[in-house]
């Protein structure tokens, strides 16, 4: 397969799945055509272990430090604090995961807006971008980013996985979108296939979400269901194919797009 200049957006590489065999993986990124992967923050922790990865391989690692509404609760004064303190960092490029999730309510449903509204102001005062999760949560999600006004950050609404008129509706605030191995599901991802055609080029972004949802279109099937950023070039074909593009065409426009919004600098290749 031809290798793809893809920029993973999210790739949840601190996770311990990876423990036993991250250089392994990243190297299989890299023949794969990959050309910067961002590592997902989504807790205290989290955050911390993904500034530390990207720290040590910055022209190929980036992070974002934030909390996920699963973890809503955790957020304490002194977690913000040192959420700050991770987004001074040169490789943190975005702040979160954060937003809202009411498919699990892990966390009470106050206690996530709570830590959705103080993330979006911290966004605001180190001017990072938004790294946004939502999950049955469209209306309140949507009302805690309208509520910024003209102050909202450049933000993505990760793993998209919602109808087109949310997508609409997220375009309008000037929102970019990511897609995952969610659309090659046959189950229940067929309707992103009419979503990602309604995407301006410059707003459309691709992640793994790894090492969670591997795309179910892999032929031949892998043997373990772990999603790694090798598999980012199945999506981009998957995405490529709706949109009547070819997967070059399609890598290098999402590439730049991400580039754009995180303030990435890229390979050479890519300019």
């Amino acid at each position: 397969m031809t290798p793809l200049p893809l920029v993973d957006i999210g790739i949840n590489l601190a996770h311990d799945s990876f423990d036993a065999d991250r250089d392994a993986v990243l190297a299989r990124a890299r023949r794969a055509g990959l050309v910067h992967l961002i590592v997902t923050g989504s807790s205290r922790a989290s955050s911390v272990a993904a500034a530390a990865l990207a720290a040590r391989q910055p022209a190929l690692l980036s992070a974002t430090a934030g909390v996920h509404p699963h973890h809503a609760l955790e957020l304490e004064d002194g977690d913000l604090a040192g959420l700050r303190a991770l987004l001074a960092e040169p490789q943190v490029v975005a702040v979160g995961e954060c937003g809202l999730d009411y498919c699990r309510d892990y966390s009470p449903r106050d206690a996530q807006r709570r830590a959705f509204e103080r993330q979006v102001e911290l966004a605001i005062d180190c001017g990072k971008p938004l790294f946004l999760h939502q999950r049955d949560a469209h209306a309140d999600f949507l009302a805690v980013l309208t509520a910024c006004g003209a102050q909202l950050p450049r933000a993505v609404a990760h793993c998209f996985t919602g109808t087109p008129a949310e997508a609409e509706a997220y375009l309008a605030l000037g929102l970019s979108i990511g897609i995952t191995g969610w659309i090659c599901d046959e189950r229940r991802g067929q309707h992103l296939l009419e979503v990602v055609r309604r995407i301006p080029a410059g707003r459309l972004m691709l992640e793994t979400d790894g090492p969670y949802l591997l795309p179910r279109t892999l032929r031949p099937k892998p043997a373990t269901r772990r999603n790694e950023p090798l598999y980012l070039a199945e999506i981009c074909r998957v995405v490529a194919a709706a949109r009547g593009e070819a997967p070059l065409e399609l890598a290098r426009a999402t590439s730049l797009a991400a580039a754009r919004l995180f303030g990435l600098s890229l390979p050479e290749v890519m300019q």
